[in-house]
């Protein structure tokens, strides 16, 4: 109860001048990635700076990584398009408060476990794959409506100018930190690129253009959505896939955060955060959401560690919604969309590349795979479940050729077999070719010192195995074999008798009913 109820950790030595100063980053950057995901699924900019707020709030109080920015996601965005078309806004409120509760009962059932299931070379491929799309999520900065109302590339002095901007917020992110950490370089460099643009009257695009970003404190708002069967079957689909979406990138990004820093979260706290979170948020008018790779790397690499970062995050975007709008619309796209590209370069792990030729090649097969689905679908859960079937099939494979006997007749005439590696579905083959049924002696002794034996495939095979030597004449005893192995035969409905010439502790007989 005191790990549940204990939300700061008063002995951590707090930096509240790099945690405000990170908040305030975040809070700037938090405004056009918000904005644009809400016009993504087709919804008003305001429900994605509400989602934002909410969910930043409580999942920085409540959640078990502090550092960790959450808020509305791309990949929340995608998910909800459909049933934005479909049915409104309504029933996206509703899917989101549904979504939350999944959420919560995850982490009651301590489910943010299996997260540790993902395989290195998976998060690899998720990283990097993450960071290709950040970086082409900024190229369209580099495009401006034609006459014809379609999207054309930037050409002459305007893309000059939004490059020279771009390159500088960039220069500033790589060299202020090698000069002094006084100021989180990203937070300097949008400052300077604003006092410029502002400063000299440059003609460039600003926060301003993309949508106006000004409102109230999120409104209290019950889903106006009929309370029957017909609507849990609109939502439930939707909401499923938002809390598993939502789960599977949020602790992904727990996971990243913890090797960064050295430190490790809570998976199935933060799981009941991001659940609260949505709950709340869908009754506040948000679109929903989760944690934020791009926004979280921004905090860490500004210096914040603690949960001030986030809260000051929150609260300060809600400020500038209600208050301060008219700056923050000042604000020019190209000093955000630099801060984002470093980002992306901080986030692609270059080791990978190193790695390949030097690691084997399924682990490198797999992580390429990941990140290409990560880039052409945007869908990361949906990438890193494959990776993960895909790391857990070459591991079956892997260890069913592990698999090996070692043969010898002692001086009684019996034959044994040692069986080394384990017996499961994928080792069948291989462990039934060690056998010479036709030309074994009478008596057969089959030892599992150094072996296990996995699964009802298993077992199954030990009996057909049996078989065999009933059909040939011969008798075959079955050594070192576990309990749960002993109480599995059973359930398969073979006859365990104990073998009088060995310890009859371990060693069985078997026999087809």
């Amino acid at each position: 109860m005191k790990g549940i109820f204990n939300l700061f950790d008063f002995s951590q030595k707090v930096n509240y001048k790099n945690e405000i100063l990170s908040g305030l980053t975040v809070a700037m950057a938090l405004i056009p990635e918000a904005v644009a995901f809400a016009l993504i699924a087709g919804l008003s900019p305001l429900t994605g700076l509400y989602a934002a707020f909410t969910i930043g709030l409580v999942t920085s109080v409540f959640g078990g990584r502090p550092g960790m920015i959450s808020g509305a996601t791309g990949a929340i965005a995608v998910v909800i398009i459909a049933l934005a078309k479909t049915h409104g806004v309504e029933f996206i409120f509703a899917t989101v408060v549904l979504a939350g509760i999944i959420q919560v009962a995850a982490g009651l059932l301590q489910l943010g476990k299996f997260i540790r299931l993902v395989p290195h070379p998976v998060m690899f491929g998720f990283v990097n794959g993450l960071a290709i799309v950040i970086f082409m999520s900024q190229l369209v900065q580099f495009q401006e409506p034609g006459t014809d109302g379609v999207s054309h590339w930037m050409s002459g002095n305007g893309l000059y100018l939004m490059l020279g901007l771009v390159l500088l917020t960039m220069l500033i992110i790589w060299g202020l930190p090698k000069l002094t950490k006084a100021v989180p370089s990203s937070l300097a460099a949008i400052l300077v690129i604003s006092g410029i643009v502002i400063g000299f009257g440059i003609d460039t695009r600003t926060v301003g253009d993309i949508a106006s970003i000004k409102g109230g404190f999120p409104p209290f708002h019950i889903p106006a959505v009929p309370l029957n069967f017909e609507t849990l079957q609109i939502i439930f689909p939707y909401a499923a896939i938002v809390a598993g979406v939502g789960l599977i990138e949020s602790l992904l990004t727990l996971n990243l955060v913890d090797e960064i820093t050295g430190t490790r979260g809570r998976s199935n706290k933060e799981a009941v955060a991001q659940g609260a979170a949505n709950i709340v948020t869908g009754f506040f008018s948000g679109m929903g959401g989760c944690a934020m790779i791009g926004q979280s790397l921004i905090n860490i690499s500004s210096g914040a560690r603690a949960r001030l970062s986030g809260i000051v995050a929150s609260v300060m975007l809600l400020v500038f919604i209600m208050f301060g709008s008219s700056l923050i619309e000042q604000i020019p796209m190209a000093a955000l969309t630099g801060v984002m590209i470093m980002v992306a370069i901080g986030t692609f792990e270059w080791a990978s590349i190193r790695m390949i030729g030097k690691m084997p090649a399924h682990d490198i097969f797999v992580g390429m795979l990941v990140a290409a689905i990560t880039v052409l679908l945007h869908n990361l859960a949906l990438a890193v479940l494959i990776g993960v079937i895909i790391s857990a099939l070459v591991f079956a494979w892997e260890s069913a050729k592990r698999i090996r006997a070692r043969k010898y007749t002692d001086a009684e005439g019996i034959k044994h077999y040692e069986i080394f590696g384990p017996l499961f579905f994928g080792s069948i083959a291989a462990f039934n070719e060690k056998f010479d049924v036709a030309n074994d002696p009478p008596m057969v002794i089959v030892d599992f010192k150094e072996s296990r034996v996995n699964d009802m495939s298993a077992i199954e095979a030990l009996n057909k195995l049996t078989e065999r030597y009933k059909q040939a004449g011969k008798e075959l005893h079955l050594r070192h074999l576990s309990e749960d192995c002993q109480q599995l035969l059973k359930n398969a409905g073979a006859i365990i008798e104990v073998n009088v010439l060995e310890d009859p502790h371990y060693k069985i007989a078997t026999d087809k009913r």
